[in-house]
């Protein structure tokens, strides 16, 4: 029977709903799995200095793990630490190796109502995150049995009100007459870190070297205290290049198979939610690209470049540059080509981008992310009103229809064929589509989708307020308002739609609310601010068609 089909293409759309939020929460779980953390690790167990070396007996340097018994797992050598403030970060460099082994956020606090900075970069054991880099060479500053010591020329550098740049110079110098002088350059409201090598070779022999760039952390994802359901956010290393300007490695690709690519320029990146850091060499270099895995644990990501030579007297500089910071998108684009894509909006991102820039249009102005995606609900409403209108008039024609349908289905009884015909000549006769129904939920859940990636991977949003009780927009709402609002708006809307004439399945379509209440009670308080906005915007919109249609004939018979 054709009402049956339009009835369950209705409640198919509702179930497919349904079945795609069940689908990416199993695919976030897959994807998180949980860690176990051994924090007593054995000193028998495999160790790393993680120095890369090359193998210069093939065409492609490869790189690998030179293996030996400085370190464990637990204790990595250390020099003195620098530390480093500007306005929007911390910073600790070690003078061993001048790695950089902490970044903390300034801007950015590690839970809400509290000054602590999030910690993006970090020495820990169970979480350590490190951006190291280096000049590798055999004759040092770095070699395959460990990084060099550096000297520092103070321990602790600031930056100033009055300072648009910091610069931080690391030394070391070997008896034959190499010097290198590492520096650190800071900018004042920049996440950038420029990494410089001025490398003066003052003995009797050239010296040759490569640069190498390397993120390096445990598979350990920062852990939600808040509560939300936070499906599928990519947790994991990324590399670009000009073939291919936005490439994830999982974890898990790394243990599978190790990289090991030619790209110029490009960028090497480890991504988690809302932050990103990337080591991006000169755009004209052309770099060795590798991961590894340690055997203690360490997931590796980075680059080897191009063999530089100095001949004696000679000095040459040599840069790239570090991201630390929130994924913030103009950031990113900015740094690097491509740097951008790390923020994921997922299959509707040509939805999701226009719906930011909007959002952030409307909340240069209100100051107010809450109030930001009412505003941009309404707009959304509007743009589809018309085609909204004429799914409800529809549905409106329909649920007047009802009676007639009843009365079709009593007079041929068993006959689905005449019945089906008589109900095609019914509506052929009042001008229903009854399939125009089906269109406000179709509309809905791109848009929803596309919102829900806004709200999860846009920084911007991160620990924003609206009002009252709602202190954070992207985690759930502590009281679940928002989630029984937004059931009830739902159910709300469906009983101003035709019921089906299948009693089984119109109990299954009022349940459906319900469902869907106890589906989102741990979504964005964000999402559940949209959904509910816009129900309640359907619903009304409805509710007004109807009233319209009945005056109208109301009228047409006052004038008959």
């Amino acid at each position: 029977m054709l009402t049956n089909i339009i009835d369950y293409a209705r409640f198919a759309l509702y179930a497919a709903l349904a079945g795609l939020i069940f689908l990416l929460f199993q695919a976030w779980d897959k994807e998180h799995p949980k860690i176990e953390i051994n924090n007593s690790p054995s000193i028998e167990q495999t160790t790393s200095n993680y120095i890369p070396q090359v193998n210069n007996e093939t065409k492609s340097p490869v790189v690998t793990a030179a293996v030996n018994a400085n370190t464990t797992q637990n204790v990595i050598a250390s020099g003195n630490i620098v530390h480093v403030t500007t306005d929007v970060l911390k910073a600790d460099i070690d003078t061993l190796g001048g790695n950089i082994v902490k970044v903390e956020l300034l801007n950015y606090p590690e839970e809400i109502h509290t000054q602590i900075p999030y910690p993006l970069i970090n020495n820990n054991p169970d979480s350590r995150y490190l951006a190291q880099s280096g000049l590798l060479s055999t004759v040092g500053p770095d070699t395959t049995k460990g990084q060099a010591l550096y000297k520092a020329e103070q321990p602790e550098y600031t930056l100033s009100s009055d300072q648009k740049d910091l610069q931080v110079k690391l030394n070391w110098q070997d008896s034959n007459g190499i010097k290198v002088t590492k520096v650190f350059t800071f900018q004042r409201n920049n996440y950038e870190i420029g990494v410089d090598y001025e490398i003066n070779n003052q003995s009797n022999q050239a010296w040759e070297g490569n640069l190498y760039l390397q993120l390096m952390r445990k598979n350990t994802p920062p852990a939600n205290k808040n509560g939300l359901v936070s499906l599928a956010t990519f947790f994991g290393a990324a590399v670009s290049s000009p073939q291919k300007p936005f490439e994830k490695i999982t974890f898990k690709d790394m243990t599978e198979k190790s990289l090991n690519e030619i790209i110029v320029g490009g960028w090497a990146a480890m991504v988690q939610h809302y932050f990103v850091s990337a080591w991006i060499p000169d755009k004209n270099t052309t770099s060795q690209y590798f991961t590894r895995v340690t055997n203690d644990g360490l997931y590796t990501v980075g680059m080897l470049g191009p063999k530089i030579s100095v001949t004696p007297g000679q000095t040459i500089d040599t840069h790239a540059k570090l991201y630390a910071g929130p994924a913030i998108s103009e950031n990113l684009e900015q740094t690097a080509p491509g740097l951008q894509l790390t923020i994921d909006y997922g299959w509707f991102w040509f939805i999701a981008a226009p719906i930011l820039w909007v959002m952030k249009k409307i909340h240069s102005v209100i100051g107010n992310w809450g109030w930001s995606i009412v505003l941009v609900t309404v707009i959304i409403k509007l743009m589809f009103y018309h085609l909204s209108a004429k799914s409800y008039r529809s549905m409106s024609g329909m649920k007047k229809l009802q009676p007639k349908i009843n009365a079709l289905k009593e007079r041929f009884g068993d006959d689905k064929q005449k019945f089906t015909q008589a109900t095609l000549e019914l509506y052929k006769k009042e001008k229903v589509n009854p399939m125009s129904g089906c269109l406000p939920i179709l509309i809905q859940i791109p848009v929803f989708i596309a919102l829900y990636w806004v709200l999860i991977e846009s920084v911007e949003l991160r620990q924003a307020p609206f009002i009252f009780w709602i202190q954070d927009l992207s985690t759930k709402d502590p009281f679940y308002v928002l989630p029984v609002l937004m059931g009830i708006s739902m159910f709300i809307q469906q009983r101003l739609n035709p019921p089906p004439p299948d009693p089984m399945q119109a109990k299954v379509m009022m349940m459906m609310p319900v469902v869907f209440t106890v589906l989102f009670v741990n979504f964005p308080a964000g999402l559940m601010l949209y959904w509910f906005v816009n129900n309640t915007l359907s619903f009304m919109q409805q509710w007004y068609i109807m009233k319209t249609l009945d005056k109208v004939k109301v009228d047409k018979k006052k004038k008959k």
